[in-house]
């Protein structure tokens, strides 16, 4: 089943619900994936990869949302920010734990030799398509940062 078949029935449950954040942050989806495929110029659907991207990048802004409004201490405005990027969370692959990715790190250096900062983009490039939507590109640029610098 393909992700906007995934949506539409989760948006169908929280409708019953009446989940309203539930709805909104799947609505939201289901708006991006519809302007990703009109911005292609695309008949067809996304591609799984294009998929994961889009909803790692919904997670990310609603993340960085959440951040702000708790540095400006509201709450009231981070809570709802949170909960869409739960709920978006759950069309993601489960995520990598930081020893699975400090892996992935080490075979790229290993891999490509690297041993400098001027190395990192081949590093990091290898890690994001082995890791394929599964670990947050500032994870992985944080460890491939701490390995270089050794």
């Amino acid at each position: 089943m393909g992700l906007s078949a995934q949506i539409m029935d989760a948006m169908k449950v929280a409708m019953k619900a009446k989940d309203s954040q539930s709805l909104q942050a799947l609505r939201s989806v289901k708006s991006a994936i519809l302007l990703a495929q009109t911005e292609s110029g695309a008949k067809e659907d996304l591609t799984e990869e294009a998929e994961l991207k889009l909803l790692q990048k919904l997670v990310k802004q609603r993340k960085d949302s959440a951040a702000i409004y708790k540095e400006q201490n509201r709450e009231d405005l981070a809570e709802p920010e949170l909960v869409e990027a739960a709920v978006i969370e759950q069309f993601l692959p489960e995520q990598l734990g930081e020893e699975e990715v400090t892996k992935l790190v080490e075979d790229a250096i290993a891999l490509t030799g690297a041993s400098s900062m001027a190395d990192m983009g081949k590093v990091m490039g290898i890690v994001n398509s082995k890791a394929a939507g599964r670990a947050d590109g500032k994870t992985i640029s944080t460890i491939v940062k701490q390995k270089l610098a050794n």
